[in-house]
């Protein structure tokens, strides 16, 4: 066996500002706009804000861990690659499944949103009624527009990465500019005592304190911080150096946690805690009324859309890529690594995610919130995974180019580890004060992901030998520093 190297397959087409507004507008999406309203309701002002602090303080520490393997393994599949080089092939299966399971989630989710907005502003638009599931009406029109939607998005992702990038530019300007209008509005005209006697919150009919409510909270921040990942799944196709690579995460992290936090608080000052209880959009309401106006309500919802349309850009680019890496490596069907012969995108594996979200809308919501749930625990594992790489390989392969390197990288891995570990037991763990584990339904929708992995795996097992796992190394050149080769995972026989 030996080691060989190839030139990547990949066109380098994104600059540094596509790949900020690739991770930032993933990150900042469309939660804000619809469940800023429950996470007030359930925590209080400032213990939401603060659960996204908390949440935000362990993404930050597995950005960290993120920063430096990506500048130290620029390629396509991020996780996949981190986890090969520390685990091997099992251990980067699993990392690399589950964090597709993530990816997938909001895909599908977002194909369910954005009809749901759509709803928000024409009032007449559910037509057609079709059956129920979980409760949800479904409506001919709703899922007309999602399939559609998804249809469109999907295509632009085939086109190209540049494409999907230009798009994420527009939109992700978009959704900052109705946050800050919100912000400063609440500024302008919120009231004090709206925020003074909504500082906490507990639910004491089911047991949750003040504490139970943050954490209650925390627990939804990762699917919500879930996006600087997306960086390293596309790493081939950047035209960065390596250190700022790394910077550009770190960067997004922290203006998603602050946009976040800002949200919230203008909110909660701008409109009493009486008037959230009658509203349908309180992030959108509240807009209404920081102007005194049902236009920028209106506005606020566009903006919201077109955080949809960010995150669900995103998602399809890291999901199709991660998918990518593992064909490549055998580790599923060799068919999802094929390249488009023109476009050179992931086309059967952005084809395939894509058909997830057209078949999205026929569930309702429902059925989605339990899968982004799931995928929620998915990501969280996937991290700690990923965190626990940098350790082993700080101890395994010191001597690792890493143009990006984190100081006291020890102690930021140890607490990455933690933190993230700690995040995925608080969905399998019940606890009694908070409601943070996942339910039945969710642990159907994740044990099935997970038995469509053992058979995948135990496929190319089968079918690929000790095949399974190899992968050619990427030959590179970092435009900051002097040519350098890639450690992508395994080798590959003479």
């Amino acid at each position: 066996m030996s080691e060989k190297t190839n030139k990547s397959k990949f066109d380098k087409v994104l600059s540094t500002k596509d790949i900020f507004v690739l991770a930032f507008g993933a990150m900042i999406g469309w939660g804000w706009v619809v469940n800023t309203g429950i996470w007030i309701e359930t925590a209080g002002a400032l213990g939401a804000a603060l659960a996204f602090v908390i949440g935000g303080i362990m993404v930050l520490f597995v950005g960290l861990t993120y920063a430096e393997l990506t500048a130290a393994m620029p390629q396509c599949g991020g996780e996949h690659v981190f986890s090969y080089k520390a685990m091997g092939p099992t251990g980067s299966f699993i990392c690399t499944w589950a964090i597709i399971l993530g990816y997938v989630s909001v895909v599908a989710f977002e194909a369910c949103a954005f009809p749901t907005v759509i709803q928000y502003l024409s009032p007449n638009f559910l037509q057609g009624y079709m059956y129920t599931v979980a409760g949800f009406d479904i409506y001919a029109s709703w899922v007309a527009v999602g399939v559609v939607t998804a249809i469109i998005i999907t295509i632009i992702n085939i086109l190209g990465a540049k494409t999907a990038a230009k798009l994420q530019t527009i939109f992700t300007a978009l959704i900052a500019a109705a946050g800050i209008l919100l912000i400063a509005g609440s500024v302008i005209n919120g009231d004090p005592a709206n925020i003074a006697g909504n500082m906490f919150a507990g639910n004491i009919e089911n047991g949750t304190t003040a504490l139970g409510g943050v954490l209650t909270v925390a627990v939804m921040t990762p699917f919500l911080f879930v996006g600087f990942d997306v960086i390293p799944q596309a790493a081939e196709e950047i035209n960065a150096g390596f250190k700022k690579i790394g910077g550009i995460m770190i960067l997004s992290i922290l203006m998603a946690v602050a946009f976040y936090a800002l949200i919230i608080l203008a909110v909660a000052y701008v409109m009493p805690l009486s008037a959230m209880a009658n509203s349908t959009l309180v992030t959108a309401d509240a807009m209404g009324l920081a102007f005194n106006s049902a236009i920028m309500t209106k506005v606020l919802i566009v903006g919201g859309m077109a955080g949809i349309i960010t995150s669900w850009n995103s998602f399809l680019i890291g999901g199709s890529r991660a998918m990518f890496s593992m064909a490549e490596s055998n580790m599923i069907p060799k068919v999802f690594a094929k390249l488009h012969p023109k476009f050179k995108t992931p086309v059967l594996a952005i084809a395939l995610i894509g058909v997830l979200s057209v078949i999205a809308p026929f569930f309702g919501r429902k059925m989605l919130v339990w899968i982004v749930d799931a995928g929620s625990f998915g990501v969280c594992l996937a991290y700690a995974m990923v965190s626990l790489s940098f350790l082993i390989l700080r101890k395994k392969d010191p001597e690792m180019k890493r143009p990006y390197k984190v100081r006291f990288g020890t102690f930021v891995g140890i607490v990455a580890v933690a933190l993230s570990g700690l995040m995925t037991l608080l969905y399998v763990i019940p606890l009694p004060f908070a409601s943070t584990a996942l339910v039945m339904e969710e642990w159907i929708m994740a044990g099935g992901w997970a038995i469509l992995g053992v058979v995948f795996y135990g496929y190319c097992k089968y079918k690929y030998g000790s095949e399974f796992g190899a992968h050619m190394d990427v030959e590179y050149e970092d435009i900051d520093d002097l040519p350098v080769f890639s450690g992508r995972v395994g080798s590959v026989t003479e």
